[in-house]
């Protein structure tokens, strides 16, 4: 076993490896950017070192300068994490020739499933079963084209450098493929340095099913699959293991197939194969096809170690390190069910919007175990992904793990940011979800109802105002009364409406509080306050932000009646950047009549591309930026002309 390792990496996936490292008796090293100077991973780690800018560019995408941190600190060996240098045998190769160990497969074996056309031969050869499509070499948009005519609409325009979801498009017309291919190939050249794509059918009713493999360079494992179905934009939502109606024929041949995508290559270490399944029919041995081998962790490793046992860190190190795989395949068993929720840092009703902000309260229940990056008190950074955790939970069966995730999420609290919090509590109480009948259109079809805000009960709107005018504590004992006047009002603002509330206090244990036309009763029992018969929720305040969190968390502003603007309506003369980030594209220009919905700028924060779009008809009066400016949330990107 290695003495010391550095994890080229930040956020969680630095902070689950340094637990299992830690835990053998491994000393960790941390790499951080000027962002992340006093981030959770390098508070975690034995020793950190500073590489450079908060950019990744300027940091953890600089092998050269991580590979040198490894040697001055005499570390034997590199974890990648996920992400950034992960799969990238230039690094693997610089990493061995400094004579240090990669904790991962080699560089030939990413090179083989790095580009996703070579990879799709190669698997072929090897008896793997692959998708219908076009991954040669010709990428005039003609030829790409006329092999999405040849393949049969609706295609799946794909980088072959891609991950994540970037650089994909579902076309379902031919008149629609042609702006779709440049978009997928600008957004693959911005993301990868590479705008090749390759061309495949799209499944009408896809599940997303992907088998963990672990090789020894010679033999190889599985540890059964997962079901990442739940999708938007490409990128999974929820994964859970084992997958829902899997039929132990079809977990054989899927297993198999995943054992021989790795032996073909020589795979060492951690991978995964992911596949499309064809459940139009229910799962069915024949209607599974290769998609693609990540050559690496997957976000969504830690459901298989909860209904397998195993942890997959400790399997890296100890494989890396010269052991010989822990386990035979006869060994290896399912036990239970799992699910792992990822909480970001988004706003779901604006189209999954990537946040910031500072994270001024984070807990998580008790029964789940969640595996994050930061705490109380960090910020979101514009620079990275802003997720926030991956919560996971574990039961005996799939409906009992189910409740459990539900459960978890309803107990989750953050505050300072908006979350999908509540959109992941909604997907845990969809019908067709548990039940197990899911595929990757789910979250599309049903976005509306998902993305439903909850109604605002009177008494959370009282737990904000108890504490916006320090109603809470008792003062009594002290000799010292709150209670004259006897009557308060309170103001209280969410998503831009004021309500107004007043109390009468009774005494320090029972206020009459009215809400509008609603009267709400305010009591303390056994030393804890419960509103119209309910216990109070948990409250968090910073500032004026008042968060109840009740119905995964609503957020009020206080108000102070003497300081209140709030006609403020939204203003469709100016397109602002919704959040920090680069001006990739600008097509407006001065005099050009637009409609609602045209798309006048693209604007690349948060490793995503997002078209800004004019909110009405009108004519472009100026255009107050140029791409490649960096700009700040708020910054006014383009004005219209002012209607008479």
């Amino acid at each position: 076993m290695f003495n010391k390792i550095l994890i080229a990496n930040r956020g969680e996936i630095a902070c689950r490896v340094m637990e299992t490292a830690q835990k053998l008796g491994v000393f960790c090293v941390a790499v951080y950017s000027d962002a992340d100077a006093a981030a959770k991973h390098v508070q975690m780690a034995d020793e950190a070192i500073h590489i450079g800018g908060s950019a990744p560019a300027d940091s953890y995408l600089k092998g050269d300068v991580i590979i040198q941190a490894a040697l001055d600190t005499d570390a034997q060996a590199i974890h990648p994490g996920y992400g950034f240098l992960s799969e990238n045998p230039d690094f693997v190769d610089a990493v061995e020739a400094a004579g240090l160990t990669f904790i991962g497969p080699s560089a030939d074996a990413i090179r083989k499933m790095g580009l996703k056309d070579a990879a799709k031969v190669l698997m072929e050869q090897a008896g793997v079963p692959v998708v219908p499509g076009y991954h040669g070499d010709n990428q005039d948009p003609e030829h790409l084209a006329e092999s999405a005519d040849t393949i049969g609409y609706p295609v799946l325009i794909k980088a072959v450098a891609g991950g994540g979801g970037k650089g994909m498009r579902l076309v379902e017309k031919p008149e629609d493929f042609a702006m779709a291919l440049d978009s997928a190939m600008g957004e693959a050249r911005t993301a990868f340095g590479n705008d090749a794509v390759l061309v495949e059918k799209f499944v009408t009713k896809p599940r997303h099913i992907e088998v963990q493999v672990f090789g020894d360079g010679t033999h190889a494992v599985h540890l059964f699959e997962r079901d990442c179905s739940l999708q938007r934009r490409h990128q999974k939502v929820i994964e859970e293991a084992p997958a829902p109606g899997m039929t132990s024929e079809m977990r054989k041949a899927m297993g198999q197939a995943g054992v021989r995508a790795a032996e073909a290559i020589g795979y060492k270490g951690a991978g995964t194969v992911e596949f499309i399944v064809d459940a139009s029919d229910g799962l069915r041995p024949d209607r599974f096809w290769f998609m693609e081998m990540n050559t690496r962790l997957q976000v969504e490793h830690p459901v298989t170690e909860a209904i397998t046992g195993v942890d997959l860190v400790e399997w890296q190190l100890r494989v890396a390190s010269g052991e010989s795989l822990p386990m035979r395949q006869e060994d290896l068993s399912i036990n239970g069910h799992a699910f792992e929720a990822r909480l970001y840092a988004e706003d779901v009703p604006k189209g999954f919007l990537p946040a910031t902000g500072l994270l001024t309260h984070l807990r998580f229940p008790d029964g789940c175990r969640a595996d994050s990056g930061v705490r109380a008190g960090d910020t979101i950074s514009p620079w990275y992904d802003p997720m926030i955790s991956k919560v996971v939970v574990h039961g005996p069966t799939r409906a009992v793990a189910l409740e459990t995730l539900h459960r978890a999420l309803r107990g989750t609290e953050v505050g300072g940011t908006v979350t999908n919090l509540a959109f992941l509590g909604a997907l845990t109480r969809h019908a067709g979800f548990a039940s197990g009948d899911v595929d990757t259109g789910l979250i599309g079809r049903d976005i509306d109802a998902l993305v439903r805000q909850a109604q605002v009960v009177p008494a959370t709107f009282v737990a904000a105002a108890m504490h916006a005018l320090d109603l809470v504590e008792s003062h009594d004992e002290t000799g010292f009364t709150l209670w004259s006047p006897l009557h308060r009002a309170a103001q209280l603002m969410q998503g831009g409406e004021v309500v107004d509330l007043d109390v009468q206090v009774e005494g320090p244990n029972r206020q009459i509080w009215h809400v509008g036309e609603v009267q709400v009763i305010a009591q303390r029992r056994d030393g804890r306050w419960h509103v119209d018969g309910r216990p109070m929720p948990n409250v968090a305040i910073s500032g004026t932000e008042i968060t109840v969190f009740q119905d995964y968390g609503q957020v009020f502003e206080s108000v102070d009646p003497l300081d209140r603007d709030i006609s403020a309506a939204g203003d469709t003369n100016v397109i602002e950047a919704p959040m920090p980030g680069l001006v990739k594209a600008v097509f407006a220009t001065a005099g050009q009549v637009v409609s609602e919905g045209d798309r006048l700028a693209i604007l690349e924060a948060m490793k995503m591309e997002h078209s800004l779009l004019a909110a009405r008809d009108g004519v472009v009066a100026e255009v107050l930026v140029e791409p490649g400016a960096q700009v700040e949330a708020g910054a006014a990107l383009v004005r219209l002309e002012v209607n008479d």
